[in-house]
This record gives C-alpha cells, sequence and structure tokens, in this order.
C-alpha cells in the first residue's frame, strides 16, 4: 500500500507481519527448517562461551578461573605463531587467488573462439569442485620424493636438484607449495564473478575505443580493466571478513614434520582439545574459540565500514 505525502514524495505501508505471514504463510513453513538448524548449530552453543573463563577437562566439575584462560592463552608461544599464520595465510592467499583470478579473467575475455573460451572455463573451474581430502591426496603423490613423484622426477631429469624432496613434509617448502595448491584449486571459481563484470561491459565503450584507435591491449588496460577495479576492491573486502576461518585446506595438507610451523588457530584448537588426551582443558580451548570469533567479528566491523565507504552499502 502506497500513499504521496504533502512533499510529493512517495511512502510504502507494510501490511501488518500477522497478515504477511498469512498470506505468505508457505514460505514461512519452508523457513522452518533452517530456523530450527540455525538456532541449534549455531546459537545454542553460544551458551558454552561461559567455559572460557572456567578450567574444564571434562571429568569432573568445571572450575571458576576467571582470565586465567587468556593469559595462559597469551604467553603460548605455539598461540603467538597459529595467529599470525592464519593471518598470513588468509592474506596472500586472497591477493594471490583475486590477482589471478583477474589475469585469467581477462585473458578469457579476448579470447575470440567461443567453443574455446567454454572449454577454458570449464577446465579452470573443474578443482573447485574436487575436495579438499583428495585434493591432498593427490598433491601428495605428484609431490612425493619416489618415483611416483612426478615434481621431483621431473625436476631430476631437468638437474634442477639431485634426489628427491617431500616439500610437504618441508617447512621451508611448504607454505610455497600451499599457496599454489590453493591458486590450482579456486582461482577458477573466483574468475566467475570477474566474468560476470566483464559480459555487462557495454560494448558501445569498445567501439568508441576503437573509433579513437586503441589496439587490443589498450582497450584491456584503458576500458576492460578499470571496470573490475569495483568488482575487486569488493570482492578483496568481502573475502577479508573471512579470513579468521581457515581450517580444512591446512588441516589436510599438514602433516607431523611441520605441524608446529604451519598451524592455524582452528588446527592449534583441535590439536589442543583432540591429541592432549586426558590434559585437554576444554576452558582453554574455548577460550581460544572466543579470542578467534571477536578478532573475526572486529575484522566484519572494518570491512562492512570500508565496504560502506567504497561501495556505499554495508555487507550486514
Amino acid at each position: 500500500m502506497a500513499s504521496t505525502t504533502s512533499n510529493g514524495t512517495i511512502q510504502v505501508k507494510k501490511k501488518p507481519l500477522s497478515q504477511r505471514m498469512k498470506k505468505y504463510w508457505g514460505f514461512y513453513l519452508m523457513f522452518i527448517p533452517v530456523l530450527i538448524f540455525v538456532a541449534v548449530f549455531h546459537y545454542a552453543p553460544m551458551f558454552g562461551i561461559r567455559y572460557a573463563f572456567y578450567s574444564w577437562k571434562i571429568i569432573g566439575e568445571p572450575k571458576w578461573v576467571g582470565l586465567a584462560n587468556f593469559e595462559k592463552l597469551f604467553s603460548q608461544s605455539q598461540f603467538s605463531v597459529s595467529f599470525w599464520n592464519t593471518i598470513v595465510f588468509s592474506v596472500v592467499k586472497l591477493v594471490l587467488n583475486t590477482g589471478m583470478a583477474v589475469i585469467i579473467s581477462l585473458l578469457l575475455n579476448e579470447m575470440i573462439s567461443l567453443k574455446f573460451k567454454k572449454l577454458s572455463q570449464t577446465i579452470i573451474y573443474l578443482p573447485h569442485f574436487m575436495s579438499w581430502v583428495v585434493t591432498a591426496s593427490v598433491f601428495s603423490l605428484l609431490l612425493s620424493p619416489s618415483e611416483n613423484g612426478l615434481v621431483n622426477q621431473l625436476l631430476i631429469k631437468l638437474h634442477v636438484i639431485d634426489e628427491g624432496v617431500y616439500y610437504l613434509a618441508d617447512k621451508n617448502h611448504w607454505r610455497t607449495w600451499y599457496y599454489i595448491i590453493n591458486l590450482w584449486r579456486e582461482t577458477g571459481w573466483q574468475t566467475i564473478i570477474f566474468m560476470a563484470t566483464l559480459t555487462g561491459i557495454d560494448p558501445g565503450i569498445y567501439e568508441a575505443a576503437s573509433i579513437d584507435g586503441a589496439g587490443r591491449w589498450q582497450k584491456m588496460w584503458y576500458v576492460t580493466f578499470p571496470a573490475l577495479g569495483n568488482t575487486i576492491i569488493t570482492v578483496l573486502i568481502l573475502n577479508l571478513a573471512k579470513i579468521m576461518n581457515l581450517f580444512e585446506s591446512v588441516f589436510v595438507l599438514q602433516n607431523d614434520s611441520v605441524r608446529r610451523a604451519t598451524n592455524v588457530l582452528q588446527t592449534y584448537v583441535y590439536y589442543q582439545t583432540f591429541n592432549a588426551g586426558a590434559s585437554a582443558d576444554y576452558g582453554y580451548t574455548t577460550a581460544v574459540g572466543l579470542f578467534r570469533s571477536l578478532v573475526g567479528l572486529a575484522l566484519m566491523l572494518i570491512c562492512n565500514y570500508a565496504s560502506k565507504k567504497v561501495r556505499g552499502r554495508g555487507i550486514v
């Protein structure tokens, strides 16, 4: 229902909630399972936050320790390593993946053959649909120092190295291969966003550039790339809010040789909880999880503010 005010503006009046629920009861009915899922798995566990201020080893009653868990948290060197690894891994991965996705999108956009373009897109997208467990298994085999390790055998034949190196068990090489594996798996999926932006560019702009004497590279640099600018910033901002959620990609590529040097916060919590045996303190790991959530909340608020400045609207 709409009405016009004295100054000529149109004011829309919403119907009461009860009337809207009666009219769209089917949609609300379909929403109930989602509401239950969110309540049970996202909101109900929040009552466990109180254990961050207790020492609790499952057996026996929780013992109030106040801020002792947080004091212990900041005094642990392994926690500091895990925290900074989370930040560095996430940010470097984000920048590399976004940059490569932009480059591939620009190259795909310049392809003349539509069939070859679609084939290339399909090949690039496919790795994203492999689970991280399968991806880790494939690259563990490829990077194996044995005779089955394709990468080592190739480098030996090219006389780059003298003997096989197990890259995923060497902390000096692990990070480099972690970024390479992430590029291989995730870059193609991100190109979907940038390709969607490129298809929305007005062809008339390219025609005007051609009339002005611009070549293919000039049109890419002065027309295509600037059109992607806002999308690139938006993707970076939206993904920055999620950098504290790093777990699966690191966990499946870890092993005992590099674990302490490559832990992130979520793998640190996992090992502190399930590998500590009877000495596991669930109050301490809850404190780590609460700290991670607070940092994630702060990042989300910062990104929301940045999004309002860049896009004119927030992400929440």
